[in-house]
């Protein structure tokens, strides 16, 4: 006679094992890309997906970082060019161009314009230094990185007021 399965106790070591892998693997955790020229390293989990740039419709009266809204299936995003928001130039637009989503655990319908998307970066080992009140890290090449915090970008009364 077979062992019957307990649904139950299934369940449970299904869990247990899926625990079990998560803590062995080590999981890449940021996303780098570029901004202005200057390299960021951004937490995946702030990020719901990452386009092309889209088609745009431009919103009168607006600041100009706030770059005008996106449909993305079905879906308003605003789209704020991050370079031009950190008072650094102004991304190109050009195919190399990429919009962050940002997670929807945020509750907000916005869309991070960068200049270009680099990779997956795994800062857990570089050389970390505090540059003005920020953490720098620096990779095994020597190249300085800046953590982009989302949650406190969304925060900031300046990026939440886009009319001039």
């Amino acid at each position: 006679m077979s062992k019957r399965l307990n649904l139950r106790e299934f369940q449970q070591n299904l869990i247990d094992r899926l625990q079990a892998t998560d803590m062995s693997v080590e999981r890449v955790s940021t996303l780098g890309v570029q901004i202005g020229g200057r390299n960021w390293l951004v937490d995946m989990v702030d990020i719901g997906e990452v386009l092309p740039l889209p088609p745009l419709t431009v919103v009168p009266f607006t600041k100009p970082w706030f770059r005008g809204v996106a449909n993305v299936r079905g879906n308003l995003f605003g789209v704020i060019d991050m370079a031009a928001y950190e008072h650094s130039g102004a991304a190109s637009g050009d195919i190399n161009n990429r919009v962050l989503l940002v997670a929807e655990r945020h509750a907000f319908n916005v869309a991070l314009l960068v200049d270009r998307v680099l990779g997956s970066r795994d800062a857990r080992r570089w050389l970390q230094s505090e540059v003005d009140g920020q953490i720098e890290y620096h990779d095994e090449q020597g190249t300085s990185w800046h953590k982009l915090d989302v949650s406190g970008l969304l925060e900031q009364a300046e990026f939440l007021q886009i009319g001039v």
